[in-house]
């Protein structure tokens, strides 16, 4: 059986925007004629692009596809697309050097944003008429969107890489302007079909259009998607996350980057706890995809491109070990029902609410009357929650806090007693757990603190468990 000796490489928006640096280090560095290709970018929108076509990750401001969606009138979205002309220009300007390249990258923005504001004058104007919903175009109305930012990364990058020499190309699986209908392995499959990656180095967009429809499912995680499929569908050797900074025993912003260990080794659990705690390595689903096709995971710092990072496989730990604290603001869901002792029901009812409303659960515990589910989420979307409920159950007591949950991760924790030290430190810090739980396979630990606490907790227990472990080693040595 041949070997596979290519590998699939994806880098984020933040890097995307500089990858002017990453020109004379990732993708060209030492390297000289063959020692180039056998590699497939998968590349992201240039930072911030994407909050303008779709909406603000963290704070909701509605980019092109909320003005649109919920316009009176025309000129909401018409500006804010023409907002994302001019971020487009300004990103590709300030890493494309040559004057040619900047007036090819701007004749092709003008023509991909144009035609994706006739597209969707054209689409109002036949939702003007009754027998059209746009509700039921929403969803294309997004993935049109979407697709423009990765088209325009992937052009620029090609582009700048062609006029250092090299034979790149840029493979665009947005769907422009085909047919469409093919699913997510047939676009994959039929566009990299006549490419030699011995040659050429393809640059790949992020997001791919498919009769699936990666959004619905993965919404804006559909980049690692496109990523972990393009990898098993060719074969890769390895896929390679390139971020902007080392996946750390914690965040070096937090905790001080003295402080941190790069991890080095993790496994794809790990990746899911992670994921689990707002800390994506990578989106579970790609994890997933990845894992069957028994691809191995890196995950390095793109700036740094001479550490291997770290390798994520099925490999198991050669020791027990906390590798990695991290925490995130919850809210803490209670419904207490003192009736429900005994009675079946309570908790998938209220599970059916947090499903309608698109509450992603993060943790969960109960007793005989009182069931909680730790959730992230806006305090605004569970007070719908907490409407839903009481309609359900009038009688019941509900209630939403907010608060914080850290969590100390490990490929193997047994031995390490973490939730009964883990207490002790965020005590000793002069903070309060306000719950606290560990499963049977000792690969987490949650403990549920105060929001104003998670720092200080998060410190503490790096401290607790990385950084007085380094201490103690380096003493007996």
């Amino acid at each position: 059986m041949t070997q596979p000796t290519h590998t699939v490489e994806k880098i984020g928006g933040t890097s995307m925007s500089r990858i002017n640096e990453l020109r004379d280090t990732l993708f060209i560095g030492a390297r000289t004629g063959a020692e180039l290709y056998g590699r497939i970018f998968v590349v992201s929108a240039f930072g911030g692009i994407s909050n303008l076509l779709l909406e603000h990750k963290k704070s909701g401001k509605p980019g092109v596809y909320g003005e649109f969606t919920n316009a009176d009138t025309h000129h909401g979205w018409h500006d804010a697309l023409t907002r994302v002309n001019d971020a487009m220009v300004e990103a590709h300007s300030a890493v494309l050097e040559h004057p040619a390249d900047i007036s090819q990258a701007n004749d092709f923005v003008q023509e991909r944003i144009e035609g994706a504001r006739n597209c969707l004058i054209d689409l109002q104007r036949l939702c003007s008429y009754g027998h059209f919903r746009l509700a039921e175009h929403l969803l294309q109305i997004r993935e049109l969107l979407a697709g423009l930012g990765e088209a325009h990364s992937a052009f620029v990058t090609t582009l700048m890489l062609q006029r250092a020499g090299v034979d790149a190309r840029f493979v665009d699986l947005s769907g422009w302007r085909d047919d469409g209908g093919v699913s997510l392995d047939e676009r994959i499959t039929d566009t990299m079909a006549d490419i030699d990656t011995a040659s050429e180095l393809p640059i790949v967009t992020g997001y791919a259009q498919c009769a699936e429809g990666l959004m619905q499912e993965f919404d804006r995680g559909y980049s690692e998607v496109t990523f972990s499929k393009l990898a098993a569908l060719t074969g890769a050797r390895e896929a390679i996350i390139h971020k902007e900074f080392h996946l750390s025993s914690a965040d070096p912003n937090l905790v001080g980057p003295e402080a941190v260990r790069k991890l080095g080794r993790a496994n794809y659990d790990v990746a899911d706890q992670l994921s689990n705690m707002g800390m994506e390595a990578i989106h579970p689903s790609a994890a997933k995809t990845l894992r069957q096709a028994d691809v191995p995971l890196r995950v390095t710092n793109a700036f740094e491109p001479n550490d291997p990072g770290t390798l994520i496989d099925d490999q198991p730990a050669e020791e027990p070990a906390v590798e990695i604290v991290t925490g995130l603001d919850i809210i803490a869901l209670e419904v207490f029902e003192q009736d429900m002792v005994g009675v079946k029901g309570y908790d998938s009812a209220i599970l059916d609410v947090l499903t309608r409303h698109d509450v992603r659960i993060i943790s969960k515990v109960s007793n005989a009357n009182t069931i909680t589910h730790y959730v992230d989420s806006s305090l605004k979307t569970m007070r719908r929650v907490e409407k839903d409920i009481v309609a359900r159950f009038p009688s019941a007591q509900i209630s939403s806090r907010t608060l914080a949950m850290a969590s100390a991760i490990g490929r193997d924790l047994n031995g390490l007693s973490v939730l009964t030290r883990g207490l002790l430190a965020i005590s000793d810090a002069g903070c309060e757990a306000l719950g606290a739980s560990q499963g049977p396979r000792n690969v987490d630990v949650q403990f549920v603190v105060g929001r104003d606490d998670l720092k200080t907790v998060i410190k503490a227990l790096h401290k607790a468990f990385v950084e007085d472990k380094e201490q103690a080693l380096s003493q007996a040595a």
